[in-house]
């Protein structure tokens, strides 16, 4: 009740009057049965909108964190988060990052629809970054559709360290179902993951138009921080690669 008193009373119509989201491809999602919604990542707005703009109730994970910080702004937070159909993942630890995907694979067994960043957290630049495989795992394991999402926009409305957002145009792409069946049964096969997140990553670059970064987007941040900080940073701290790589990423 709270998802949808959320997404059609309290934060919808503000979101529709302020940004005008419209999306193409909606009916590329099925109307029932489990799937994964595969996003490219530009902004902690996208866990707003692309369910604003999906009939049905989209499921994503989020940190542990935000559901239990002290107080009373940590109730506000847990409420907001749990009313924007988000629940909590602790990631800390492999056997945490394991119960992370085993959640996944329920949900969607239960047929629900789950979002997903393959990147693993935002682009740092607007370019799209190398995926993670364990949303490969999941699929495999749980035997649905993953449906490709391309977000446009949301960077320009919910820059990167802001705290207003901007009255922006959004829209949201949405592509052809990808089915891996050939490959059910494989799961945990390194080298079968890796080339279903490879497909799936391709197929966003082709949707959103965006640069592709054969790098973690998590590394890339990094390597960013070591080119911002240059001397401040020891330098055993990055190989000189490294930093290289990170001059030529901030570059872009």
């Amino acid at each position: 009740m709270l998802y949808w008193l959320m997404k059609r009373v309290f934060i919808g119509p503000l979101l529709h009057l302020f940004f005008r989201p419209s999306i193409e491809g909606a009916e590329n999602i099925p109307a029932e049965g489990g799937a994964v919604l595969a996003s490219n990542h530009l902004a902690v707005s996208d866990s707003f909108f692309l369910p604003l703009k999906v009939r049905r109730r989209v499921t994503f994970t989020a940190k542990l964190e935000y559901f239990t910080q002290p107080g009373i702004k940590g109730l506000f937070k847990k409420w907001f988060f749990s009313g924007v159909g988000q629940i909590p993942i602790d990631r800390s630890s492999g056997s945490a990052a394991q119960a992370a995907l085993d959640t996944g694979i329920r949900l969607l067994r239960e047929g629900h629809l789950l979002g997903i960043y393959p990147e693993g957290t935002r682009s740092p630049d607007g370019r799209l970054y190398k995926g993670k495989t364990g949303m490969a795992r999941i699929v495999l394991e749980a035997r649905v559709p993953v449906i490709p999402v391309a977000m446009f926009g949301t960077d320009r409305a919910n820059p990167i360290g802001s705290k207003m957002w901007k009255p922006t145009k959004i829209h949201i792409k949405v592509g052809e179902p990808l089915d891996f069946s050939r490959y059910y049964g494989l799961a945990g096969d390194r080298f079968v993951e890796r080339s279903i997140t490879d497909e799936i990553m391709y197929t966003l670059m082709e949707l959103s138009g965006q640069e592709y970064v054969d790098l973690y987007a998590a590394k890339a941040k990094e390597l960013m921080g070591v080119a911002a900080t240059g001397p401040m940073v020891p330098r055993q701290s990055a190989p000189p690669a490294d930093a290289d790589r990170a001059a030529r990423i901030k570059a872009g």
